[in-house]
């Protein structure tokens, strides 16, 4: 099968939709289909084979944070060319309500259309305005996949439809073979948190507010922070006791992040909002990292309410201290959450992940102009 995937952010600046895209790609490739991926990327920045460039993207206010779209004529055109030279069997858009190449494909597309949709935000003001403009593009999605039942909700209550609900991938042996490395542990125990240094959302600030208390009752323990942003400015807020306990990584190469969570007693999402899907606790829970977690619906989803990893409600920073304290001292209860946790993480593999998007597309192009119906994952709902 041929088949045309479309990135709505920068390739450049790798986040949760990208990794996916990537993977998915690959994946498709390692069966035997052929697959082209069009995203904005700077012309010098470095991309895999099977990604075309549709030239640079600009930050946009997007889903609670700071996306890099493209979106106006000069794409449009790179568009048309990538599709008319492409000759798919199926096109595959992810995010299509958001202004970028995603929507530009939909409109022009003269083949069967599968979107994916990410996002989890509650109201969307800006998709509710532009909702005239997105109909005529939205009516051409032959078949909708919602990674999750939040997605699907957002789905349903702004564009309508009947999404198919099927989570985001991983390769789980990837992280299992992770190798720890022991410059990153504390003497008395390692948590590790990864995000966006500059996106409230992710927690850091949270995180931040229950490591003296961490820290304090804990000496010898040690915090590891991936992810982009001004670390000076953090480093800044943290108690000057406690802040050479804090190793900041920056942004990490995948093989980074695997060693990060390898090295870890407990992996730390302490989010606050707009999460549709968990990947990185599922991440963290291949690896065989425990995993301590904000209530958000996403995140109860994916640690099934706290049979495969713990909980504290959302932006409270004294449960959080205690949670995080009370798993350090125990390690038989993580190892009883990483045990329980190694095995639900193979519903997320790619193995059974790629196969369910492949059906989603056959029956996309088996309906041609017609339209795919289905709620929960097509192996079963979970």
């Amino acid at each position: 099968m041929k088949i045309g995937v479309v990135c709505p952010y920068s390739w450049d600046m790798p986040g949760g939709v990208q990794v996916h895209i990537s993977d998915l790609a690959e994946e498709l490739q390692r069966r035997g289909h052929t697959v082209s991926v069009l995203a904005a990327a700077d012309d010098d920045t470095p991309v895999p084979p099977y990604v075309v460039s549709a030239g640079r993207a600009v930050p946009i206010h997007y889903n609670g944070s700071v996306a890099r779209l493209t979106f106006g004529p000069l794409s449009a055109s790179r568009v048309r060319r990538w599709l008319a030279d492409g000759r798919f069997d199926v096109l595959h858009v992810h995010e299509p309500a958001s202004p970028s190449l995603g929507l530009l494909a939909v409109w022009w597309a003269d083949m069967p259309v599968v979107a994916t949709f990410h996002q989890a935000t509650p109201r969307s003001r800006a998709m509710s305005a532009a909702f005239g403009i997105l109909q005529s593009a939205i009516e051409k999605i032959s078949a909708r996949i919602a990674v999750s039942e939040e997605a699907r909700t957002v789905v349903v209550q702004h564009l309508g439809g009947d999404p198919i609900v099927i989570p985001n991938g991983l390769y789980v042996d990837r992280f299992a073979a992770g190798v720890a490395r022991r410059d990153w542990q504390g003497r008395t125990g390692t948590l590790s948190f990864l995000g966006r240094l500059d996106e409230p959302r992710k927690g850091l600030p949270v995180l931040l507010e229950a490591w003296p208390t961490i820290c304090r009752e804990r000496p010898g323990v040690r915090l590891l922070v991936a992810g982009r942003g001004d670390v000076d400015e953090i480093r800044r807020t943290i108690p000057a006791d406690c802040r050479d306990a804090v190793t900041f990584l920056g942004g990490v190469s995948d093989e980074d992040k695997i060693a990060m969570f390898a090295s870890s007693d407990v992996y730390v999402a302490p989010h606050t909002g707009n999460e549709s899907f968990g990947i990185v606790l599922a991440e963290a829970m291949a690896a065989g990292t425990p995993v301590l977690a904000s209530e958000l619906v996403a995140f109860r989803t994916v640690v099934e309410d706290g049979r495969l990893g713990a909980l504290v409600p959302v932006g409270d920073a004294p449960a959080l201290a205690k949670a995080a304290l009370e798993l350090l001292a125990d390690p038989g209860r993580r190892a009883e959450l990483r045990d329980r946790a190694r095995i639900a993480v193979r519903r997320y593999d790619w193995s059974t992940v790629a196969d369910e998007v492949l059906a989603v597309y056959e029956m996309a192009v088996a309906a041609g102009t017609g339209h795919v119906r289905g709620r929960h994952r097509l192996s079963g709902d979970r």
